[in-house]
């Protein structure tokens, strides 16, 4: 019979997984870059207007298809971590991420079972994680876990929908759209990310007062699918700051906030837009359904 520690970890690395989502391509530091040149009349005018700055930086980076991503997250107790890997979002979030846990009670859920590293895997249909090999001990031989994205959303009270919507469709453009969501984006100066010029924003999001805000030019459905996302992330207030260059490219993100189980910060680098992203689908041999795993393992 497999381990309780299976079952949990099983589910621990779809919450986190989700919940992470945005820091690894959303609520990250990252290197990229301004909503514009800043050369010309129109390009003054668009850097002077941190609204019309952003709107450009949502449209570029989201043209350009895939990056390189580092990131570190801490989320209350529940964990802290490290991702490093490319991903691309032209057709839904494809790629390879090594994370690493590095504190809170999933790096402890994961020394049980030998490691504190895995692979994640993303998919157009399914999110992938490769564990060690005490892990495969207790499951059949299988090192890697599926998560495919229907399947979660079909879990109940729902949570599966929500991580089903973060895995699949997390994009780093998500940043931006909650800072011209926030309704108090401001510019904060011209700074200096890992050697490259970058214009810094920043702004505070009141989830209660989302969908409130007009003056974001966001929609009235994009505006209430943020709150939808971030309420049920148990994300109450969330202060976001950015820094974009001169090629319309997210650069850098961090990310502050309050979730109903404690804290939450990230920061996440971009570079090496338009990067070639491939991800192969596990070999079936050695790949175990998560929705197996959950009927077959004991509660306890």
């Amino acid at each position: 019979m497999m381990s309780s520690i299976v079952r949990r970890v099983t589910v621990s690395i779809a919450a986190v997984a989700a919940l992470t989502g945005v820091a690894a391509c959303g609520g990250s530091d990252s290197d990229g870059g301004s909503g514009d040149s800043g050369k010309g009349a129109d390009g003054a005018k668009t850097r002077a207007n941190p609204v019309a700055a952003l709107l450009s930086v949502e449209k570029s980076t989201d043209k350009a298809d895939s990056a390189k991503v580092e990131s570190t997250t801490t989320m209350g107790t529940m964990m802290s971590m490290k991702a490093d890997g490319a991903l691309g979002w032209a057709d839904g979030l494809t790629g390879n991420l090594t994370i690493t846990y590095t504190g809170g009670t999933m790096a402890d859920q994961m020394r049980q079972l030998g490691t504190t590293s895995m692979e994640a895997r993303y998919l157009p249909d399914a999110y992938y994680a490769k564990m060690g090999d005490k892990f495969a001990e207790q499951s059949g031989g299988k090192h890697w876990i599926k998560y495919g994205y229907e399947d979660l959303a079909r879990l109940g009270g729902g949570s599966g929908a929500y991580m089903k919507d973060q895995m699949q469709n997390t994009t780093p453009n998500q940043s931006v759209k909650l800072l011209l969501a926030s309704g108090d984006v401001k510019k904060v100066g011209e700074e200096k990310v890992r050697g490259e010029d970058t214009t810094h924003y920043s702004g505070t999001v009141d989830v209660a007062d989302l969908a409130a805000d007009q003056s974001s030019n966001l929609s009235a459905k994009q505006l209430a699918d943020l709150k939808r996302q971030l309420e049920q992330a148990g994300v109450t207030t969330e202060t976001i700051d950015i820094w974009v260059n001169d090629e319309n490219l997210l650069v850098k993100k961090a990310e502050k906030g309050e979730l109903a189980t404690g804290s939450m910060s990230s920061t996440a680098y971009y570079s090496d837009y338009g990067v070639e992203v491939s991800a192969e689908e596990p070999a079936a041999s050695d790949t175990a359904d998560f929705t197996d795993l959950m009927q077959t393992q004991p509660a306890g």
